[in-house]
């Protein structure tokens, strides 16, 4: 297969809910390696976790439908998801 039958996209997600202090960034990190994916997540100030993703579509489905669930102590409400423009990294990193 071809890397045209497979494009890769970004997308932002904002995800809500109670998912500070549960292991939500590791655990995130963990499902986005598992996937190929590049990018970051971060805790927000207000509570809320922001992640920055890019792979292709149905990898970032995948990953979209996991963040929904995030790891078994999370209670998420919220997942805002936006296309972003591509940008360049070389792994999946967790931000302070």
């Amino acid at each position: 297969m071809t890397t045209d039958e497979h494009p890769r996209i970004a997308r932002s997600f904002r995800v809500e809910g109670r998912v500070q202090g549960v292991f939500y960034r590791a655990s995130a990190h963990a499902e986005a390696a598992r996937l190929g994916l590049v990018g970051w997540v971060r805790n927000l100030p207000d509570g809320a976790v922001e992640v920055l993703a890019c792979g292709t579509v149905l990898a970032l489905d995948t990953f979209e439908a996991w963040l929904w669930r995030g790891p078994e102590r999370a209670i998420v409400t919220a997942v805002l998801a936006v296309a972003v423009p591509m940008f360049e990294s070389a792994s999946f990193e967790i931000r302070r």
